[in-house]
């Protein structure tokens, strides 16, 4: 089972249902549930797309949806080493800086999938659009 590191947009774009994104993240979803897969999030990613679903649902229905994802991923905790790592790195966006020493965190990590991969560009773990990896996967080559 490759173990997943999911960026912030990929889950937006599933749980928002945005268009033609979404249809690759359900598929990846659906190799977890097939346990091809093992899917990790960050715990920050939780408050932004709260905020981003927020917009066009309840508070109750965005919770519902919140907890839903909680159910079908592995959240991991941000703590004040990684914030202090993100703060120290060249990376040009904070939020990516964060997101990438979670998934730095954990050692057995396959590859980000994220949809931004230059947010991503001095990563020393292996970037993967949605579409790669459900491509890699397909194809049951090695990598990611």
């Amino acid at each position: 089972m490759k173990q997943v590191f999911f960026d912030t947009n990929v889950l937006i774009d599933f749980l928002a249902d945005r268009k033609p994104f979404s249809l690759y993240a359900a598929k990846l979803f659906n190799e977890s549930l097939d346990q091809t897969i093992k899917i990790y999030v960050s715990a920050v990613s939780f408050n932004n797309i709260y905020y981003i679903l927020r917009q066009s649902l309840s508070h109750s229905a965005t919770l519902n949806v919140l907890s839903e994802l909680h159910k079908l991923t592995e959240v991991i905790e941000v703590n004040g080493n990684m914030i202090e790592n993100a703060l120290k790195s060249d990376f040009t966006d904070f939020e990516d800086a964060i997101q990438y020493q979670c998934a730095k965190s954990i050692k057995s990590i396959d590859c980000i999938v994220t949809r931004d991969p230059k947010g991503f560009k001095l990563s020393t773990i292996p970037i993967l659009a949605p579409n790669e990896l459900i491509s890699l996967l397909a194809s049951n080559r090695p990598g990611c």
